[in-house]
């Protein structure tokens, strides 16, 4: 059966449809057990940001190649943007999920608005859900109980900061529980590490790509994970970026080149999926402080 398309580009879209109210057009704390309607087999086009805290046993998250079932509850996130297809349990009552939806109008000029992209972890997959302990779940409800208050209270020339503030400060909660789980996972992240070593071995050992940047996307996919949540992983593992590991592996080979062959530099960076030499030669130069020319006279001499 095809699905139908849902265009969430307001808060009250999202009210209407689960059948509550909406106190401000520009922000909501949601409850779906109080829900009077539901949706079901639909793709959600989201136009909002949305944090969803999902309770319940019937909640199951895959993270890379493995399931977690979490009892305590997770936290999933979206951005303006992400389309979701969206397939829930029929149940008696409303789903046991709070959250909240904000508008990006709401934080436009704020603090929070400089900093919104800075949470990364609102372009991570549902599969890649934040797990939270007892404690940080009553903190979470405690944020969204004083964002709903300020929601519903009349709108005066303190509402937009005062709602912006204390969506921060859940905001800021939320990186510091990300920050815990990625420690808590760090068997299972240092070996999506050592995978990713071997990959990116492979991929010039192999000339699985000829002539084409290995990206990160492209390992974030080997691994089943989100670019953004990829990134923030090796960061959290190693101290260096994905982006950077990649361009160490890759003056690694380039050097090897220069080192045991006459090749043209052009030829080198040409062959390693540079589409101009010149971006080949900075890249070099960046990591090793000298350019691929010199690394080569260099070597000659010794």
């Amino acid at each position: 059966m095809e699905r139908q398309t849902i265009n969430l580009d307001s808060i009250d879209a999202y009210n209407k449809l689960y059948g509550l109210p909406t106190h401000h057009p520009l922000v909501s704390v949601v409850d779906l057990k109080k829900s009077t309607q539901g949706v079901n087999h639909v793709r959600m086009k989201y136009g909002v940001y949305a944090l969803f805290l999902k309770n319940g046993v019937y909640c199951s998250i895959k993270y890379g190649r493995r399931h977690y079932d979490y009892q305590e509850g997770s936290v999933v996130s979206f951005s303006p943007g992400q389309i979701i297809d969206v397939d829930m349990e029929k149940l008696e009552i409303g789903p046991d999920v709070t959250g909240l939806i904000f508008h990006p109008d709401l934080i436009y000029g704020t603090p929070l608005g400089d900093k919104i992209a800075s949470f990364h972890f609102f372009d991570y997959s549902q599969m890649e859900a934040l797990h939270l302990s007892e404690d940080e779940r009553t903190i979470f409800t405690d944020c969204l109980d004083k964002i709903r208050k300020e929601a519903e209270h009349p709108v005066d020339h303190h509402s937009a900061a005062l709602l912006s503030a204390n969506i921060q400060l859940l905001l800021e909660y939320l990186h510091r529980f990300y920050d815990r789980q990625f420690i808590t996972r760090h068997k299972v992240n240092s070996d999506v590490v050592a995978q990713f070593e071997r990959n990116l071995k492979e991929y010039y050992d192999r000339d699985i790509h000829k002539d084409m940047m290995p990206s990160v996307a492209y390992f974030a996919d080997l691994a089943s994970l989100s670019p953004s949540y990829f990134g923030d992983l090796i960061k959290k593992e190693t101290g260096i970026t994905a982006k950077e590991m990649i361009s160490q592996h890759l003056v690694s080979v380039a050097k090897h080149r220069l080192a045991t062959s006459s090749d043209d530099i052009s030829i080198i960076a040409y062959d390693l999926g540079f589409q101009y030499p010149a971006h080949f030669t900075r890249l070099f130069k960046r990591v090793t402080g000298q350019s691929p020319r010199q690394y080569r006279d260099l070597i000659g001499q010794n």
